[in-house]
């Protein structure tokens, strides 16, 4: 109970300096919204390509490794078609 009381004369205190405050008369212009949009918009933009980045990591590896792999497999076949034809 006591800290309802304690949070309730909280809340009512803000809502009474809302209530009595007094307007800035201040101007923000439009370089300011610009400014804060750009901002958004390059934080937006790093937390895409960070989680692209994640989510990408293992299909290029799995690829890179398929390639490898096939690579790999060419060249056993070609080497083992050249050695056939040296021997015949």
């Amino acid at each position: 109970m006591k800290i309802f009381l304690k949070y309730s004369a909280a809340t009512a205190l803000a809502g009474a300096a809302l209530i009595v405050s007094m307007p800035a008369h201040a101007y923000v212009g439009p370089g300011a919204g610009l400014s804060l949009l750009g901002a958004l918009w390059a934080l937006l933009a790093a937390v895409v390509v960070a989680v692209g980045f994640v989510v990408l990591w293992p299909i290029r590896k799995m690829m890179r490794k398929r390639k490898n792999a096939a690579a790999a497999r060419d060249a056993a076949t070609t080497v083992t078609a050249e050695h056939k034809d040296h021997a015949a």
